[in-house]
C-alpha cells in the first residue's frame, strides 16, 4: 500500500511538471512510464555480450549488487511489449524525437547508442544522437533558475554518462531539488526526503534509508541505470611503484608518486609517460576532483586516503581533529606549503576555495552537500553574509563548524584541494571554467607544470619547493591529451606512450592486455553507466 501510494504521488508530480502554465515545451520524459519503457525497450544483457564482452553486469540501480543495495528490485528485462504498452498509456506521440547526447569519444558508445536507437525505435521512440563537445560541465550540468518548473537551462532530452561515486551519497545527492549540478529533475518531495534520510552517521541507518531511496528509484526511474563496469589500471614494465597500492584510479588516494622509480627512457630520461592531458584546457576540479592524472600530482589536499577512499592522515595539514559529535573538524597547516608560484598557502585559500565553490553551479553533490551542512552557509549563498560564518580561521589554523552532521565531511577534504585565492580571487564561480587560471593552473603538489601545448602534449616537473621529497627518481610527467574516453589510449599504450594510467573502456582493457610490456589491474568500483532524462519543460 506504501509503495501504491508513492507511485501515486510521483504520477502527480509528474502531470504537475508537464502542466504549468509558462511558454514552455513539455518534457517527453516527464511522465515514469515513458521513462520505464525506454528501459524495457533495451536489451542490455545482449549489449553488454556484444559490445563488451561481457566486462559489464547489467544495472537496475545505480548502487551495485552488495550490502548496501536492496534485494527484490525490478529487473527490467528486455520486453519490448511492455515498452510499447506503457508507451500507449502515456500517451506517446510518436513524432517526438528524443535529443541524446554523450561525450566519450571511443567507437563502443558510438555502437551503443546506434544500438539503442534501433531498439527504441522497434517500439514507437525516435531519437538523435550526438557528442558534446567543449565545456561539457555547463552543458550537462547547468540547473535551471527554478528548479520546480524550470525551464531546462540545458538542451538535451536523454544525457548518457556515468556516476563514479565517491560515496553512496554521490549516486543520489546530485537529484535533489535545486542541487548543484542538478540540470534535469525537478524538485520532488518524496525524493527529497528520501535522500535526506540517508545523511546519518550511523551505518545501519544509513543502509535501510538507502534501501528505500532505491526502492523508489527502481519504481519511478528517475534516472535510468544502464549497466556497472570494473575500472581498468595498466601499467608498464618500465615502472616500479615501489609497493605502492593500486585503488580507484578515478579519485585522489595516497598513491605516493614520489616514491615510485622509473627505468631511463630511450633519452635517457626518467620520464612517466600517460595519458589525460589538457585539450582545451585544463578540468576544474569542482565537478571531477581527482579524475585527470594532471590533478593528482598538481595539487595537494587537506588529508589524504588510503586506496580505499578512507581519509587516514594529514597531508597539507601537518594535523586535524574531528569532534565526537562530527560537527567540528579543525586543521592545522604545515609550515613552509607554498604555491608553485612562491607564495605561501594560508588558511585563507582553504576559507576562499570553500567559498568559492559553494558558488560553483556544477560543484560535484560530495562537496556541495559538505559545504551546504556548514554554518552560515545559507546565509552565504543568499548575499545575506560576505562569508559562511562556520570557517574560523586562528592563524594556521582553520575549523569548520556544521549545523548537522555530513557523514562524508572529512572525505570532501581528502578530495577537493584548497585552491589560491590570489589567483582566483576575481574571477567568477559561476563561470569557473573560463578563468584563466585554468590554461596553466598553479598548484601545490609534487610536480609542477613546465610547458603546455593544448591537444599536443604537456609536461611537469618536480616542484623544488615541495614540503615532501620523496624517494623516487621520475624527474618528469609527459601526458598525450586525453578525456573521459580516450580514443588514443591504445594507440599510446603500444607505442610505449602509457608507463601508468587507466581506463574504463573494456575494448581498452581487452587490447593493453595483449601487449606484452603492459599489465592491466581490473578494480572494482562504485561506477553505473546510465541515461539521466530531462524531465524540465524546454524552451
Amino acid at each position: 500500500m506504501k509503495r501504491l501510494s508513492i507511485l501515486c504521488l510521483t504520477l502527480i508530480v509528474a502531470l504537475t511538471w508537464v502542466t504549468v502554465g509558462f511558454a514552455a515545451k513539455p518534457s517527453p520524459l516527464a511522465d515514469p512510464r515513458v521513462r520505464q519503457a525506454i528501459r524495457y525497450a533495451i536489451d542490455m544483457e545482449a549489449l553488454i555480450d556484444a559490445l563488451m564482452e561481457g566486462k559489464a553486469t547489467v544495472a537496475n540501480s545505480l548502487t551495485p549488487d552488495g550490502e548496501w543495495k536492496v534485494d527484490g528490485l525490478n529487473r527490467y528485462e528486455y520486453n519490448p511489449e511492455k515498452a510499447r504498452q506503457l508507451l500507449k498509456e502515456a500517451n506517446w506521440d510518436p513524432n517526438t524525437v528524443l535529443d541524446v547526447v554523450y561525450y566519450y569519444g571511443d567507437q563502443e558508445t558510438v555502437d551503443l547508442m546506434a544500438a539503442i536507437q534501433v531498439y527504441l525505435d522497434q517500439v514507437g521512440i525516435k531519437m538523435t544522437a550526438r557528442k558534446l563537445e567543449g565545456d561539457l560541465a555547463a552543458q550537462l550540468w547547468m540547473p535551471p533558475a527554478d528548479p520546480v518548473n524550470g525551464p531546462s537551462a540545458v538542451d538535451w532530452d536523454l544525457a548518457y554518462g556515468a556516476i563514479a561515486a565517491l560515496s553512496m551519497h554521490e549516486y543520489y545527492n546530485r537529484f535533489m531539488g535545486g542541487a548543484a549540478s542538478n540540470s534535469h529533475t525537478p524538485t520532488d518531495p518524496v525524493l527529497d526526503e528520501l535522500i535526506k534520510a540517508t545523511n546519518t552517521a550511523d551505518i545501519d541507518e544509513q543502509k535501510q534509508a538507502f534501501y528505500e531511496l532505491q526502492q523508489y528509484e527502481n519504481d519511478t526511474l528517475f534516472v535510468i541505470p544502464l549497466y556497472h563496469q570494473q575500472l581498468f589500471v595498466v601499467e608498464s614494465d618500465r615502472l616500479d611503484r615501489k609497493g605502492a597500492p593500486i585503488g580507484n584510479m578515478q579519485f585522489f588516494y595516497d598513491w605516493r608518486l614520489i616514491d615510485w622509480e622509473i627505468a631511463p627512457d630511450n633519452k635517457g630520461n626518467h620520464t612517466l609517460y600517460s595519458s589525460g592531458g589538457p585539450v582545451e584546457f585544463f578540468e576544474t576540479v569542482f565537478v571531477n576532483p581527482a579524475f585527470f592524472m594532471y590533478q593528482k600530482f598538481l595539487f595537494d589536499r587537506l588529508v589524504v586516503a588510503d586506496e580505499n577512499l578512507t581519509p587516514y592522515k594529514p597531508q597539507l595539514a601537518s594535523e586535524y581533529h574531528v569532534s565526537e559529535d562530527g560537527l567540528t573538524i579543525e586543521f592545522v597547516l604545515r609550515d613552509g606549503i607554498y604555491w608553485h608560484d612562491g607564495q605561501p598557502i594560508t588558511a585563507e585559500d582553504v576559507e576562499f576555495t570553500v567559498e568559492y565553490s559553494a558558488r560553483v553551479p556544477q560543484l560535484n553533490a560530495v562537496a556541495a552537500q559538505t559545504y551546504a551542512s556548514l554554518e552560515g552557509y545559507e546565509e552565504f549563498v543568499s548575499g545575506q553574509a560576505d562569508g559562511i560564518s562556520g570557517i574560523v580561521i586562528d592563524g594556521n589554523k582553520i575549523t569548520f563548524k556544521f549545523a548537522t552532521v555530513d557523514p562524508n565531511a572529512l572525505l570532501t577534504f581528502s578530495q577537493w584541494p584548497p585552491l589560491p585565492k590570489h589567483l582566483l580571487a576575481d574571477t567568477d564561480p559561476v563561470q569557473a571554467q573560463r578563468a584563466a587560471y585554468w590554461q596553466a593552473p598553479v598548484g601545490s603538489g609534487p610536480f609542477k607544470i613546465e610547458e603546455v601545448q593544448m591537444n599536443n602534449y604537456s609536461t611537469y616537473v618536480r616542484w623544488e619547493g615541495y614540503w615532501d621529497q620523496g624517494t623516487g627518481n621520475i624527474d618528469r610527467i609527459q601526458l598525450y591529451p586525453g578525456g573521459e574516453s580516450d580514443p588514443n589510449f591504445v594507440i599510446n599504450a603500444q607505442a610505449g606512450l602509457v608507463d601508468y594510467g587507466f581506463s574504463k573502456q573494456t575494448a581498452d582493457a581487452i587490447a593493453v592486455e595483449n601487449m606484452e610490456h603492459m599489465t592491466v589491474h581490473p578494480i572494482n568500483i562504485r561506477y553505473t553507466r546510465l541515461f539521466y532524462p530531462n524531465k524540465f519543460p524546454r524552451e
